[in-house]
Parts: structure tokens; C-alpha cells; sequence
């Protein structure tokens, strides 16, 4: 497949794991293509902890309410740090972003499936902290997004209906044809 029929059939999945694990290998690749990723000012400010461990797994989503990813045999946290870039700006999350997008891209090349969560685990509730604990991510670092990594147990469905091309990008002015 393509990179353009790659980033076409990507899609979120919430849905049941196998229960295979994935090969430390895999996880490494699918880290690589997220570290790749463009950085504002080259600050890097992401950084990634793969989990495969099963006890940790455990403990991990049993920190997680409303429970999400239950049966996936590995997860990806995305880790960011507040770096000043240029002119007092901080490029995190643009970063983080672009990891995050990378790797969903990586996952699906390779055959497994998954989903970006975030605001579960960052809203009010403050899951992050529970998961940072857990694993003793310094309080220089935020957790800010959770990818599980495992082969789907059924077929990923369709996906939700893009609004067409013409109702979101147009050529030199918005609203052109």
C-alpha cells in the first residue's frame, strides 16, 4: 500500500485486540517513526514510553475510568515537555502532534490498529498523573496521549463520512474554486 492509500484507510479503533503480543521490534519502528517526526525549532520536545509488560499493562488501564483499550496487548504513551522554541513560543504540542500522526501512519503499515486518545486522559479527571506515576515519568514530562498497539479482533469498521473536498480546501482563497 501506498502512503496515500495508507493515510485514506487509517482509521481510530476502539474496538477488541487479539490477544498476541507485538514484537519489541514493531513497537521500536512505530517509536522510530515517531521521533522522525518534524520538531518546531528542532527543540524535540516528545518523548515516548512503550508498554508491553502485562502486569503493567494491567495496572496501567485499571487507572483508566472509563475503561478504554482493555484488551490491547501493547500501548504507546506520548510524553511532552514545555520547551521555549523561539520568541517565547512552545511548539509541544504541534510536536507531539506529529509524532502521534506518524506513528497511527507506522501501526497500520504494520498490521495493527489503534486510536489517539488524549482528552480521556488528560481532562479534569487527570488520568496522566495516575499513568505518570505509575510509571515514574519525571514532573518535567506530561503524559498527554495514550496510542494502544494490537492486532484487531474483527474488521475496523468504515470510519466516519469526511465532509467533502470542496467544503474544506479551495485554491488561492478561501471559498475559490
Amino acid at each position: 500500500m501506498d502512503i496515500l492509500e495508507l493515510i485514506q484507510s487509517r482509521r481510530s479503533y476502539r474496538g477488541p485486540y487479539e490477544n498476541t503480543p507485538v514484537p519489541r521490534e514493531d513497537l521500536r519502528r512505530i517509536m522510530e517513526a515517531g521521533l522522525a517526526a518534524p520538531s518546531g525549532c528542532n527543540k524535540q520536545t516528545t518523548s515516548l514510553i512503550a508498554v508491553d509488560d502485562p502486569e503493567l499493562l494491567r495496572k496501567l488501564k485499571a487507572a483508566i475510568n472509563p475503561p478504554i483499550a482493555e484488551t490491547a496487548p501493547a500501548a504507546i504513551l506520548v510524553l511532552a515537555r514545555e520547551i521555549i522554541a523561539y520568541r517565547d513560543r512552545c511548539y509541544s504540542v504541534q510536536d507531539y502532534s506529529a509524532a502521534i500522526e506518524n506513528m497511527l501512519l507506522a501501526i497500520k503499515a504494520l498490521g495493527y490498529e489503534s486510536c489517539w486518545y488524549e482528552g480521556h486522559i488528560t481532562d479534569l479527571d487527570r488520568i496522566d498523573l495516575k499513568l505518570a506515576e505509575i510509571l515514574d515519568v519525571p514532573e518535567e514530562y506530561r503524559i498527554v496521549c495514550l496510542l494502544p498497539v494490537g492486532k484487531a479482533a474483527r474488521e475496523p469498521g468504515a470510519g466516519p463520512k469526511k465532509l467533502a473536498f470542496e467544503k474544506r480546501a479551495w485554491f488561492n482563497g478561501f471559498g475559490n474554486d
